[in-house]
């Protein structure tokens, strides 16, 4: 979408006077009101009129030379080409476009015109290409990365960021803002990261304005700083980096010390010391959901853009709805900040899927009058169809060339060939992954929707619809596969935020299962009362209903079901809690004072991602380790699975853990079909 930014007439009227909310114009009306002054004291028969004259001659040159600078400053246009949440997703995927209204020649097996064809998009090598084509094409370019390039594929689990940082090292960002999971594998794992990504030619900027690493922390000296000033045409922008305080010290694994300061606060100290400095273009890095980014622009004075991450938002118009997406915003969003200026906020999806392409204008003061831009979808030119049953084939010829007009009609849509290099690359850590990808160790009957909070759009294959009553499928189904790996348990419980993927129909492998539980997590069982698993789910949904957490401490069970009021206070949102142990008999309400085993990963299970309740049992030492990796278990239920003839697919109704669902608005999802919040 693009618009301009008017600016009111009393605004201009200011600004053509020379007064205007940057320091140096107010320096120089100062200036000239005291000069003013001076000279009325001149009539006064008493006054040291040469004395006058010398501190008036002082105060004019000062002037002329502010007056100077004041003229020396320009306009100017920057371009900024940005990503954020790749979180080791590095090749192209694909989507499925509807190609039934072409009129195609192509012909399946049953000599029927395929209704679909399968599109592959995005991936570090098209993304390459696309970066390096649009850097060409402006003269002012800034390329960023707002956060979280690591965890979420075996690239991650095998390379432990080599191969994020190799992909990475290709774009040459100018900033990298630091996102909450960066710190996984601790200060540590960060700094060996780091120092991959700064291992080439390639200087890329770390920004995290709010991080302050603890004395010892192996990334306490010269790895994270709070912002970084580029130069343009003359004019300096200022870019600060901002991580998410709360969300990276509950549900990452920051070394014990380092420190994660407020969000509104930092912002405005470094914008005002960019400000000081004379720096009056102002672009936050934020790692920081976009929501939040919003409501930051209208808390700070002083801030221009706000490139963005976290919240995996796709912001943009119908093209992404048509395409089977599901768009949360306007790319760009226009907010305006305390001093009633317009703000540019910006975000780019998630799992290198798309390039977004932001241009600004400032006028000669730093105030911006327009911002337009779009994301950028790069697609392969080929094509492939089902021909028949396991026989997939490429579409050629005038079909091809059919799809690629009707896909690219969309100017968010554009052909892109694989950088050689980056591709290069990439097939060399392939390669490595090849053996452990190819092992299929069961089928998924149906696509499996992951989605955090009933009726959210996190999911990338399925419509909201799909999870707007109970929630996600995949975590459902984890929760189950970890009770079912745990003889013990009598029932599981899985955050959300911990389950990474939707599940396609298809072939289940090695890799599926490392790709939809990245962490390296571990399952413990601890022994609990029916009261302290209630106060477990209450935890699990305040921390981000009153704490403003993460969305992923959403709770799913196994064994374990209950209503969810998400609108009601702390204490009131579960209710008709009832548990079948081991999904092995009948359901019955819980009972308070009873003792049950409980499943879990050790993470939630040691308090992190507001599990509170959790964190009290494990720190006092009741529970158990099973050592067995939380990806490993899920390896073990499909390995059962089909060994039992059966295949992955959605549980029961009944065995949902959220039965019912009424969002923060107080819209009950089970009885109303057009609620609009989670």
């Amino acid at each position: 979408m693009k618009f301009q930014i008017i600016i009111p007439a009393l605004l201009s009227a200011l600004l053509l006077s020379g007064c205007s909310g940057d320091d140096n114009d107010d320096d120089i009306r100062d200036l000239r009101e005291e000069i003013s002054a001076l000279e009325t004291q001149l009539g006064n028969a008493s006054t040291d009129r040469a004395a006058l004259l010398a501190q008036i001659e002082a105060l004019e040159l000062e002037l002329a030379e502010l007056d100077e600078e004041f003229e020396a400053r320009k306009a100017i246009d920057l371009t900024i080409l940005h990503m954020n949440d790749h979180h080791s997703h590095l090749e192209a995927e694909t989507f499925d476009f509807d190609v039934s209204a072409l009129s195609l020649e192509t012909r399946n097996a049953a000599d029927e015109q395929p209704a679909e064809v399968s599109v592959r998009f995005g991936g570090f090598p098209m993304l390459v290409s696309l970066f390096n084509q649009q850097d060409t094409q402006y003269a002012n370019v800034a390329k960023v990365h707002a956060g979280d390039a690591v965890t979420g594929t075996l690239y991650y689990t095998l390379f432990a960021g080599e191969a994020d940082a190799a992909m990475m090292n290709q774009v040459c960002f100018d900033v990298f803002a630091l996102g909450n999971h960066e710190f996984d594998a601790g200060d540590q794992g960060l700094a060996h990261f780091l120092d991959d990504l700064n291992s080439t030619a390639c200087e890329t900027s770390v920004l995290a304005a709010n991080v302050t690493p603890h004395a010892a922390s192996a990334i306490a000296t010269g790895y994270i700083q709070p912002y970084r000033i580029m130069e343009f045409e003359g004019e300096s922008v200022g870019f600060i980096g901002i991580d998410i305080a709360g969300k990276t010290k509950n549900s990452s694994r920051p070394d014990d010390g380092t420190t994660f300061q407020d969000e509104i606060a930092t912002s405005q100290t470094y914008i005002d010391e960019l400000e000081a400095l004379g720096v009056n273009k102002i672009v936050l890095v934020t790692h920081y959901q976009y929501s939040q980014d919003m409501a930051l622009a209208q808390a700070l004075t002083g801030v221009d853009v706000i490139v963005g991450g976290d919240s995996h938002s796709l912001l943009g118009g119908s093209t992404f709805s048509d395409l089977g997406f599901n768009p949360v915003g306007d790319y760009p969003t226009q907010v305006t900040n305390l001093d009633n200026e317009p703000v540019c906020i910006v975000h780019a999806w998630e799992y290198a899927h798309l390039l977004g392409k932001l241009d600004v204008s400032f006028d000669s003061q730093g105030m911006v009058t327009a911002c337009s831009g779009s994301p950028i979808i790069p697609i392969s030119s080929e094509f492939v169809y089902e021909y028949a049953d396991d026989d997939n084939r490429v579409l050629s010829g005038t079909d091809a060339f059919a799809v690629r007009q009707a896909l690219t009609s969309h100017p968010e849509v554009v052909i892109a060939q694989n950088d050689a290099t980056t591709a290069g690359l990439l097939k060399n850590y392939e390669a490595e992954t090849a053996v452990l990808t190819e092992t299929v160790i069961g089928n998924t009957a149906e696509d499996l929707c992951l989605v955090r909070w009933p009726g959210d759009s996190r999911s990338t294959i399925c419509d909201v619809a799909d999870t707007y009553a109970m929630g996600s499928d995949i975590s459902n189904i984890v929760a189950k596969a970890f009770m079912e790996v745990t003889p013990t348990a009598d029932i599981a419980i899985q955050n959300g935020g911990g389950v990474r993927v939707d599940v396609s129909a298809g072939d289940f492998t090695m890799a599926s299962a490392y790709t939809l539980l990245p962490f390296s997590n571990t399952l413990v069982t601890l022994e609990m009362t029916g009261q302290q698993i209630i106060d477990v789910l209450e935890d699990a949904l305040s921390n981000t209903l009153d704490d403003a957490g993460s969305t992923g401490s959403y709770p799913y069970a196994s064994g374990l079901r209950f209503n969810v009021d998400a609108s009601a206070d702390f204490g009131s949102r579960v209710s008709q809690v009832e548990v079948n142990s081991r999904v092995a008999g009948d359901w019955a309400a819980i009972d308070t004072a009873a003792t049950y085993i409980v499943a879990t990963n050790d993470f939630i299970a040691s308090g992190q991602d507001g599990y509170d309740t959790f964190g009290v049992v494990f720190d006092a030492g009741d529970y158990v380790d099973t050592y067995t990796e939380y990806a490993q278990g899920m390896v073990n239920y499909v390995n059962q699975l089909t060994k039992d003839g059966q295949s992955l697919s959605k549980l029961p109704a009944a065995e949902y853990s959220t039965q019912n669902y009424i969002g923060r608005d107080g819209c009950d999802h089970g009885a109303q079909a057009d609620c609009v919040d989670y």
